[in-house]
């Protein structure tokens, strides 16, 4: 009974963590790397290798123009591998350029000019981002998202909000300057700017005046245990009789939304990392690889629209890493790229290897810490 049980509890552990987190990160890798795919190809680089994941190969084919689409056993990323690679991170293999043919040049990735390489590289992040907005039109468009007219209906004793003199039946209109059409609008910028003055216009009796309101930071505990640290006024609004209405926008409208979501997420990275490098936030809220599949887990829940939604986000997240100046990502290898095209010549090989050795050991570093994270949050819940 008690093996019977134990295998039950791996079985639900597997489909209520592994298999979302597996179906978020295929998704968003799927895309990272089919945008280096497709760009090469039109480049007319030779691409050897499409893998999911890293390692010995699972399962796989190949197409007729001769590239190996693959499965590979550690789901943890993926790698596209043009000829003149001598390994995922797009290395050049020296040995094997030196003895190309005529023909074989023509379709390297190493002699192509350094404006398709940048092309190539850069269309990575820039397909995770295109992901993100398509994720979030069609979510726009068929399931909507629900609103809730920004009115204060109470203000709590001691907050923020009490101090700034909101008052019940107060309509939210702008915050400093940005229209502010919902509730959750409202609650999304004062998330994120906990400690931050904030002008708050609102509407009264006809009449619109402007408080200045300046959130305090609490710690909240959400539905499944995870606890934020974010900004909070201390206003509420009420969700019943009504007063929420699902919106749904037609495919400009949902195309804008949804730049404007992509466009929001990554405001809110940059602030908080630079929060971090300032003292003002903490570094416990970097998460990796386990806690993605925490957070998948506990999304799919709520459906596979929510699902869809986190994969949205993480691409966009991943989209925005991999364009950070860091070689081993897609943005060190443009910033080799960018003082190459300011040199007329690339940098040295040394150079680009110990960039490279800089690169991996930074790499390593921020997802060990991250690992260490999710592995502090767990013993904690």
């Amino acid at each position: 009974m008690d093996f019977l049980a134990s295998m039950g509890g791996t079985a639900g552990w597997l489909l209520g963590y592994v298999v979302p987190f597996l179906f978020v990160l295929t998704i968003v890798v799927f895309f990272h790397e089919l945008g280096h795919f497709w760009v090469a190809r039109r480049a007319g680089v030779r691409v050897v290798a499409f893998s999911i994941g890293f390692g010995p190969e699972i399962a796989g084919f190949n197409d007729r123009r001769g590239t190996r689409w693959k499965l590979s056993a550690i789901p943890l990323g993926g790698y596209v591998k043009f000829l003149g690679d001598e390994n995922a991170a797009s290395a050049p293999d020296r040995g094997a350029i030196s003895h190309m043919s005529e023909t074989e040049r023509r379709e390297s990735f190493f002699h192509k000019s350094v404006g398709a390489r940048a092309a190539i590289v850069a269309a990575g992040p820039i397909a995770n981002f295109i992901l993100a907005i398509v994720i979030f039109a069609g979510l726009f468009m068929t399931v909507g998202r629900q609103v809730t007219t920004p009115q204060v209906d109470a203000v709590q004793a001691g907050s923020a909000a009490e101090r700034a003199g909101f008052q019940p039946s107060d309509l939210i209109l702008t915050i400093n300057g940005a229209k502010i059409d919902s509730f959750g609008d409202m609650q999304r910028v004062v998330s994120a700017n906990a400690g931050e003055p904030l002008a708050v216009e609102v509407e009264r009796g006809g009449q619109r005046l402007t408080l200045q309101a300046t959130p305090d930071l609490r710690e909240v505990t959400d539905t499944f245990g995870n606890v934020h640290r974010i900004g909070v006024l201390g206003i509420s609004r009420d969700t019943g009789g009504g007063q929420v209405r699902t919106e749904r926008f037609g495919p400009v409208q949902a195309v804008t939304q949804a730049t404007a979501e992509v466009w929001f997420i990554v405001d809110r990275t940059f602030s908080y990392l630079g929060g971090v490098v300032t003292g003002r936030e903490r570094a416990d809220q970097l998460g990796g690889p386990i806690r993605i599949a925490q957070v998948s887990g506990q999304v799919a829940t709520f459906g596979i629209a929510a699902l869809l939604q986190l994969a949205a986000v993480l691409s966009v997240s991943i989209g925005l890493l991999n364009l950070f100046p860091v070689p081993l990502l897609d943005g060190g290898h443009l910033l080799f790229y960018g003082i190459e095209a300011l040199r007329g010549r690339p940098l040295s090989e040394r150079a680009q290897e110990v960039g490279f050795r800089i690169g991996l050991a930074l790499v390593l570093m921020l997802m060990l810490f991250a690992t260490w994270n999710d592995i502090l949050n767990i013993s904690k819940s």
